[in-house]
């Protein structure tokens, strides 16, 4: 059976290095290298939407939430759908913008010190997404491997496949690989939900098997912490860089709005699929190993709850599902480092040359960075949330604000971003436990930090002067120039 898996493994990891090289060959410029030449077409787009989105949030994080409440897990998920209902609008208004970063949107809008904050947030919430697909992937190789590799030794062989195929091409790099990932992931998990359910004894041996709460809408969770599964993933959804840059890689608008229309119907379906297979699998699997490991209940069904071939073909896919996460979740930082820092402030006259050679040194140093951080990582699911968080409270509210407000200022989305990264960052804070209340302190803090940042926000726009005409003009559908004039 091993040799089996390590064929499909083998193989995908084959496929995605040929995917990766053929694109070499186009990436001349700083351009071509960010956001692809700027060529995606809608099909494209779909599959690296969905693909940089569905990774270890999901398959580990989200699972190990499913294996332990039961179908409330979806609250998690949901906030992702809630957020592309209303991406939905955002994504011509994105592409007609056509910069490289968020950053970019940031000093554009509102001023160069909203720029600088913005990095900073980024580097730190997205080398940490980048770091629990590094563990999802080691745990995949250990299972598959269990005498051969450590679950620690899968987190080098990660970073190594990682920081290679990302290197290679930049944005085209990881955006035809998606394609690829994308189908294979699709197809497959929705063929292994009903061999499971056949293998538990059927939908009823599944519902006796588990509790009752599995089955209702809230679960065993409250409605405040269901709240707070979904409110940081719908805030990291509406503010993700990493969606912005496909969009700002769209070929057209049409495209990018096209795109997000797929992206809504392929999250959906995916993201139950998966919550699914979990509950299903704790049916299975309610003791053992698994039970002490919870997030790894997908890859362990895939080893032992399915035929071999199709179970081969899952955890081919989930493996390539979390390299691909990784992969948009590396790559990302790395352009903030290339366009926000180096070629603003370090050499703005690089050659192509010399910016492309920059370009793949910044993925390597971010991979060895996020490789540290999944050494000294325990829980998924806490880092997850403390990354959806610091992003969600620091730039999303001001991201929204550059597309949807006139008066929102370089003031107040300094004080915004300043706000929700210090509250998020000392929340769990002795101080914090100490001065208030328990029932205060012990919630997650989504809601401390995004209300500290937008009261920021509004209050600090609203006494200080208003942003200039040509700096809202650029996100409003008008033309800058003509703004200006």
């Amino acid at each position: 059976m091993s040799l089996l898996y390590a064929v499909v493994l083998g193989a995908i990891v084959l496929s995605l290095l040929v995917v990766s090289l053929m694109q070499v060959r186009q990436v001349k410029t700083k351009a071509d290298y960010l956001v692809a030449g700027r060529t995606l077409p809608a099909f494209v787009l779909i599959f690296t939407l969905l693909s940089s989105w569905i990774g270890s949030g999901s398959l580990l994080a989200g699972a190990e939430n499913a294996y332990k409440h039961g179908f409330a897990a979806l609250w998690l998920a949901a906030g992702g759908w809630a957020g592309l209902l209303l991406i939905y609008f955002i994504a011509p208004r994105a592409r007609h913008f056509a910069q490289f970063t968020i950053p970019d949107l940031l000093e554009a809008r509102y001023s160069q010190t909203a720029r600088v904050l913005g990095v900073i947030a980024v580097l730190f919430a997205y080398t940490a997404i980048a770091s629990y697909q590094l563990i999802g992937g080691g745990d995949i190789l250990h299972l598959v491997f269990p005498t051969v590799i450590s679950a620690d030794l899968g987190k080098y062989i990660m970073t190594t496949f990682v920081v290679a195929f990302t290197a290679l091409a930049g944005m085209a790099s990881v955006a035809y690989m998606d394609v690829v990932i994308g189908i294979l992931a699709t197809v497959t998990m929705i063929a292994a939900l009903p061999f499971l359910i056949h293998t538990a004894g059927g939908w009823s041996g599944v519902t006796h098997a588990l509790p009752a709460t599995h089955f209702e809408v809230l679960g065993d969770l409250s409605f405040t912490q269901a709240m707070e599964l979904m409110f940081p993933t719908m805030l990291l959804m509406l503010g993700n860089q990493a969606m912005y840059q496909k969009f700002f890689s769209a070929k057209s608008e049409r495209d990018a709005r096209v795109a997000v229309v797929g992206w809504i119907v392929g999250t959906v379906v995916l993201e139950t699929v998966i919550v699914a297979l979990a509950v299903v699998g704790s049916a299975v699997f309610p003791r053992g190993e698994v039970a002490q490991h919870p997030r790894e209940i997908i890859a362990y069904t895939a080893l032992h709850g399915l035929p071999a071939w199709l179970g081969a073909l899952l955890m081919g896919a989930v493996f390539a599902k979390i390299m691909s996460t990784a992969n948009n979740f590396l790559f990302s930082p790395a352009t903030n480092l290339i366009n926000d820092v180096f070629s603003r402030y370090i050499a703005p006259g690089a050659s192509n040359k010399r910016v492309l050679l920059v370009s793949r040194l910044m993925v390597v140093l971010l991979g060895l960075w996020a490789l540290y951080q999944a050494m000294h990582t325990e829980s998924v699911l806490k880092q997850a949330l403390y990354a959806y968080t610091v992003y969600s409270a620091a730039l999303t509210p001001v991201i929204l604000a550059a597309f949807y407000s006139k008066r929102a200022n370089a003031a107040g989305a300094v004080t915004a971003i300043a706000l929700g990264t210090f509250v998020t960052v000392f929340w769990d804070t002795p101080f914090v436990h100490h001065y208030l209340p328990a029932a205060i302190a012990e919630r997650d803090a989504i809601f401390p930090a995004l209300l500290a940042s937008v009261l920021g926000l509004v209050v600090v726009s609203l006494v200080t002067r208003p942003p200039k005409p040509e700096q809202v003009a650029l996100f409003h559908g008008e033309r800058a120039v003509e703004a200006a004039d």
